[in-house]
């Protein structure tokens, strides 16, 4: 196998790691909500029905905040129909996901357990079936703090403290066949601009996040992100962008079909299916500067990424809600999450890190039991899955500035993609700590790698840990009965003398060498 060889120098910086990047998501879909963060019949639930010890873990993956109620949810989602006495609160078809909603859960329950979970809340407003009208009056509750009528509400509702939340999108995938109320570029990119100034006129202080289009692979992708803009330019901080990759086909209904695989994804193709995240997010730059230019703006337009992930669906999970809708809260996309879906995720971790000058927010899809790294058992116990650890490497150590990185690696042949390299990394600089840590995916399927870098700008710094997550079988998963079965360790063989990083990375792993001018003394 041939060396890769990486060189990171302090004086030549990417940007600076807005601590949002590492946030995650919580749609009322599956058993997300009911029976994940909520589950009051559990014996370690809270005074609120909320279970700590997914409380626990959200607190150790360290996320800085958490997008809700959705999703496609939220475009069918009237508000108050969750605030108030909850036996007031009516049940309603959740007409996105074929389930019975039991509003148990609302914008004020939902606000207390990030609280308690320490993190902050990032809200949609429903611009499917809702408007301009909702979208205001939901400022008013949330950030309002007295006097008007739907923060007096609030306060009744038994929370005279505002929520202040500060981060709010306008609707979600606004382009979807599959999202009730979609609607044309123009349209949505009119709507937003209207809805935008009157919740900012309610709360000058908020950020608004504008929808992209669903997913790279739409038809109206480009045009819609183009069109949005130049409605909305003046008026929001951030455009959004979603992207799931897929290893396993599933045979989805309309409109459906398109979105999910066929065929089964060969490993090698999957591993190099970030490189298309990548592609995605230049384009969208490139996209927002062409509307700046146009407009002669002096801001930049910033990305929130929020919704990604890797996703296995299974055949039975759609099947399932058409053949016996309405259900309470059914388990919905719970196929667990392998090996070599870690790995994929730690690379679209990298590719976020490489654009932190323009990726200011990305948010996980989802948090719990849903495409999610948390699952729990009903009445029992909470596993991390693998995808859980590269979150939560990156979002421990990979906060402050980014390096740019310089990378050479072999490559390997494929079909779709031509050449892949077997190295994909991103260095971080932590000035306060003194450290910088390097995350590195090692694709290969044959063997080690061999790594090798000049880190001659940060002379004197030692190597304090070199974790890794290997395992033999791409496709091993953590479970119930055997929650460690992939899990990283300690053990990597990093060093540095004299500026000059050795290591070896295993094939196929995630590695996380972290530097420290502490260690080096």
């Amino acid at each position: 196998m041939q060396t890769a060889k990486i060189v990171a120098d302090p004086e030549f910086r990417i940007g600076e790691v807005d601590p949002r990047l590492f946030g995650s998501f919580l749609e009322h879909l599956g058993r997300a909500i009911y029976g994940g963060i909520y589950e009051p019949e559990h014996p370690i639930s809270d005074d609120m029905g909320f279970r700590r010890d997914v409380i626990e873990l959200v607190r150790e993956l360290d996320v800085p905040v958490v997008r809700y109620p959705g999703g496609n949810f939220v475009s069918g989602y009237n508000w108050l129909d969750g605030v108030g006495p909850k036996e007031r609160r009516p049940k309603r078809l959740d007409l996105a996901w074929k389930t019975l909603e039991t509003n148990a859960v609302g914008t004020d329950e939902f606000c207390e357990w990030a609280r308690r979970a320490g993190v902050g809340v990032y809200m949609a407003v429903n611009l499917g079936e809702g408007g301009i009208n909702e979208a205001r009056s939901l400022v008013e509750y949330c950030n309002h703090p007295g006097g008007s009528l739907y923060s007096d509400m609030r306060i009744a509702n038994g929370r005279r403290q505002p929520h202040d939340i500060k981060l709010w999108c306008l609707g979600n995938e606004m382009d979807a066949p599959w999202q009730l109320g979609h609607k044309n570029a123009d349209d949505y990119g009119k709507l937003a601009a209207t809805t935008a100034a009157a919740m900012k006129w309610v709360d000058p202080t908020i950020e608004l996040v504008a929808c992209g289009s669903s997913h790279r692979g739409m038809p109206t992708f480009g045009d819609w992100e183009a069109t949005v803009l130049d409605h909305t330019y003046d008026a929001v901080d951030y455009l959004s962008l979603h992207q799931y990759y897929f290893c396993d086909p599933v045979k989805a209904p309309p409109p459906l079909d398109t979105y999910f695989p066929q065929e089964p994804v060969p490993l090698g193709t999957y591993l190099a299916k970030p490189i298309l995240m990548d592609d995605f997010i230049r384009s969208v730059v490139a996209t927002c500067d062409y509307v700046r230019a146009k407009k002669r703006a002096k801001k930049h337009m910033y990305l929130a990424f929020d919704e990604w992930n890797t996703w296995n669906p299974r055949a039975g999970d759609l099947q399932g809600v058409n053949d016996n809708p309405w259900q309470v809260a059914p388990p919905l996309f719970e196929a667990p999450y392998t090996h070599q879906d870690a790995l994929v995720v730690g690379l679209m971790l990298i590719t976020l890190l490489r654009h932190a000058d323009r990726v200011k927010i990305a948010c996980m899809a989802q948090l719990v039991n849903t495409i999610a790294p948390i699952r729990t058992v009903a009445g029992g116990g909470a596993v991390r899955e693998t995808i859980f650890y590269p979150l939560l490497h990156t979002s421990r150590l990979g906060r402050g500035t980014v390096l740019d990185l310089q990378v050479r690696s072999p490559h390997y042949e494929n079909d779709e993609f031509d050449t892949v390299p077997m190295l994909d990394a991103v260095a971080t600089l932590n000035e306060a700590r003194e450290e910088v840590t390097i995350f590195a995916v090692n694709r290969s399927q044959d063997g080690p790698l061999p790594l090798e870098g000049d880190l001659r700008g940060v002379a004197g710094y030692g190597v304090v840990e070199h974790l890794v997550m290997e395992h033999a079988d791409p496709r091993a998963v953590n479970t119930v009965e055997q929650p460690d079965t992939v899990v990283p360790h300690n053990r990597g063989d990093a060093s540095l003398a004299d500026g000059r990083l050795t290591a070896t990375l295993p094939k196929l792993s995630w590695n996380v060498i972290r530097l420290s001018k502490a260690a080096g003394r």
